[in-house]
């Protein structure tokens, strides 16, 4: 499939493909006879995994780093489990750090519901 149409299936602008092609996340993408570029179901499956460790906050570092690793193929299967294991913890405490926030915000609803805070 075409850049433009690849965008709009998983929800990316065509600048960050780019992007993400020039600092080495996407590597190898095929080219048809005009240059232009075009995606697989491979690629899709990808980008889908990135974009979910962006939106767990994992730095772009490491999403890049995970890459780098995938590129070696079986040989770094361990290490890219740690690394997905390490951000695994983080997002672990993040989740629990979030989940006390909610419980202080509830409290203080409740406060202003019973009439006790002004």
């Amino acid at each position: 499939m075409n850049m433009k149409v690849f965008a709009s299936l998983v929800g990316l602008s065509d600048h960050t493909l780019r992007y993400y092609e020039k600092i080495g996340l996407f590597k190898n993408v095929q080219r048809n006879n005009s240059g232009h570029r075009v995606y697989t179901e491979k690629d899709q499956k990808w980008v889908e995994f990135v974009i979910r460790l962006k939106e767990t906050a994992m730095p772009l570092e490491d999403i890049l780093e995970y890459a780098r690793l995938r590129e070696k193929e079986n040989s770094t299967v361990l290490e890219r489990q740690v690394l997905l294991e390490q951000h695994q913890q983080t997002l672990i405490a993040h989740i629990e750090q979030q989940k006390s926030h909610l419980l202080a915000l509830e409290n203080k609803i409740e406060l202003y519901k019973d009439g006790k805070v002004y």
